[in-house]
């Protein structure tokens, strides 16, 4: 095999999120309508690796993906030593718009998974006319936890370990064996209660269902993905949100689990392209000099 690059570029961007001062980790590739990805908790952007080089996706869009503050090569604010971290609704959101302005996306699709998932309907419900699109993976109003956030962070536990063995029954059978391993790897190099601080939203500050009523999916198109595998956001879960928000689309991913763009991408291609097919087509209609 000879060596070659990979058509990604990797690159840090300083800006200001909440008032402090950061380095963000941002990789990117292809050009066209920008499509904004949101990783899982716990874990970074790494994840969109195979969509980042998907050129039937990466001819028709700027893929962007970003390591949020606190994960992967995207290092802490100063002073994080002296605080807990805890990601709330209100400042996902607001990092999210404010990657946007950074980088003046303009009317960007936003594809998140898991809380990246679950956040694609808050701003469908305060932010609509600042996307093009908005597409949430193992995205659901709300679940019940099914799980106990005080082992991820214990000075007798091995951190990593014991937040890929939380996620490793997510992974859905029969995928190939290499990504499933990788999507662990990425869990086992998180920092010290990032994955928990991360579920605080998901737990205790991210239940959506009283916003539902607000999505207008006439606004900006809406569609909920779910892998069958996937007993965190079930497909159940999806769908009764979906039935809640007239005109979002719905599709249960069958042989797929809970990180669908890691695990096995070749098969999570398969129901992601249709919709960004829908939405490129939907960007040359109101703007013919895209194509």
């Amino acid at each position: 095999m000879s060596a070659k690059f990979d058509p990604i570029i990797g690159r840090y961007l300083r800006m200001d999120i909440g008032g402090r001062p950061h380095r963000l980790y941002v990789e990117e590739a292809g050009q066209g309508i920008p499509l904004l990805c949101l990783h899982t908790a716990g874990a970074d952007a790494r994840q969109y690796r195979n969509l980042l080089l998907d050129e039937e996706v990466t001819s028709r869009f700027r893929v962007i993906a970003f390591d949020m503050p606190w994960h992967g090569k995207s290092s802490p604010p100063e002073g994080w030593q002296d605080e807990e971290y805890r990601l709330s609704t209100a400042d996902y959101v607001g990092l999210i718009l404010a990657v946007c302005d950074e980088l003046a996306l303009e009317r960007p699709v936003v594809l998140g998974c898991s809380i990246g998932g679950r956040i694609v309907l808050q701003l469908a419900a305060d932010h609509a006319e600042r996307f093009g699109g908005l597409i949430g993976a193992q995205g659901a109003a709300w679940q019940a936890p099914w799980y106990d956030t005080d082992w991820l962070h214990r000075p007798e536990v091995h951190g990593g370990e014991v937040c890929a063995a939380l996620i490793s029954g997510l992974v859905a059978p029969g995928g190939p064996e290499a990504d499933r391993h990788e999507t662990l790897w990425h869990y086992m190099q998180g920092g010290p209660g990032i994955f928990k601080g991360d579920l605080w939203f998901y737990r205790v500050d991210g239940d959506l269902r009283p916003i539902l009523p607000r999505i207008d999916t006439r606004k900006c198109p809406l569609w909920l993905m779910a892998g069958e595998y996937d007993f965190s956001c079930r497909p159940e879960d999806m769908l009764a949100t979906a039935e809640q928000i007239p005109g979002c689309g719905a599709i249960v991913m069958e042989r797929l689990g809970h990180f669908p763009m890691s695990e096995n991408y070749g098969l999570f291609a398969r129901y992601l392209h249709p919709v960004l097919q829908e939405l490129a087509d939907r960007a040359t209609e109101t703007n013919p000099s895209i194509n």
